[in-house]
């Protein structure tokens, strides 16, 4: 089994961390880095940066998907870009209103009949059509990772 480098992530060999880990206390933001990490060495499989879900995180934030993938590209940790994510936010939200997000978007499901008939669809592609247990966007995504990468539904 190859090292995992999580400086660069090759998401061609591994997913990406789960939406719902969480830096500075925001869900979807260590996932996002690890796309754009991925993005700028080639090595993203099939995940896309500032898809529909980071867009969740950028707009909440208030963050140029481009001045931070430039970020990213200096090398620069999670905490580094955390710290750079804080002084240019041009949304300033205290550490309750991101833990309520944060809650809110670990619990969303899909909310229009589209959203709704991809997600079905997907599950059921992935084998999961015996689970009436998974409801929420980050569920689907952490099955969907799951099985993509050998998992047996």
């Amino acid at each position: 089994m190859p090292m995992l480098n999580l400086s660069a992530p090759d998401l061609t060999v591994h997913p990406p961390r789960s939406c719902r880990i969480r830096l500075g206390g925001y869900v979807i933001l260590p996932r996002m880095l690890d796309k754009c990490r991925a993005v700028l060495t080639g090595k993203n499989g099939p995940y896309h940066y500032a898809c529909p879900i980071d867009q969740r995180f950028l707009q909440f934030a208030g963050i140029d998907p481009e001045a931070l993938k430039a970020e990213v590209a200096k090398g620069k940790g999670d905490g580094e870009i955390l710290q750079w994510i804080e002084a240019n936010a041009k949304n300033k939200h205290s550490d309750w209103e991101i833990a309520q997000w944060s809650a809110f978007r670990e619990s969303a499901a899909a909310s229009d009949n589209d959203s709704r008939e991809f997600i079905s669809k997907s599950i059921k592609e992935a084998g999961f059509e015996h689970r009436e247990d998974m409801a929420t966007w980050f569920e689907w995504l952490d099955a969907d990772d799951f099985v993509s990468y050998g998992g047996k539904a």
